[in-house]
């Protein structure tokens, strides 16, 4: 396996890819993919198997408005491909790039709900910060995406 950066190439794949994320991930746009292979690739690593194939993709962004954060908004592994740590490596491509930049963090949010995703972001090193309430044991922030759209949200220090 290799990681390497999105290229206009992949997001037909990738886009596929995504679309096994459901319920908890939906796909974007052919536009939306073109938009993160075109300015944002550099933390937009995919897992690329020695077939050629993408196996595992993650989407993050530096924010604009606070160049100390990086937002990791997608992350999915091939279901064949899970815990042989494809999302460790992309996520530590990612990581490699924020500290690159100087930058103090990633964070994430998730589903409240999802406890596959809790189970793996917390054996990835990140910590699912204080929210207003909590289900299901996990700590959520309420309409942290908007109304009615409440989130755990996970961070993980880069210093």
């Amino acid at each position: 396996m290799i990681v390497a950066p999105l290229r206009l190439e992949h997001i037909g794949e990738v886009r596929r890819l995504m679309e096994l994320g459901a319920p908890y991930l939906h796909a974007r746009t052919l536009s939306d993919y073109w938009l993160y292979a075109t300015l944002f690739s550099s933390t937009c690593p995919l897992a690329i198997d020695d077939d050629g194939t993408v196996i595992g993709a993650v989407m993050a962004f530096r924010s604009q408005d606070d160049p100390a954060d990086v937002y990791v908004q997608d992350v999915i592994t091939h279901p064949r491909h899970r815990r042989r740590g494809v999302t460790r490596a992309l996520l530590q491509s990612v990581r490699s790039q924020a500290r690159s930049w100087g930058c103090q963090r990633l964070y994430l949010t998730s589903e409240p709900d999802n406890e596959t995703a809790h189970a793996a972001w917390e054996s990835l090193g990140f910590v699912n910060v204080a929210g207003d309430h909590h289900i299901n044991g996990v700590s959520v922030v309420t309409d942290f995406k908007g109304p009615g759209r409440s989130r755990a949200v996970y961070e993980s220090p880069l210093s």
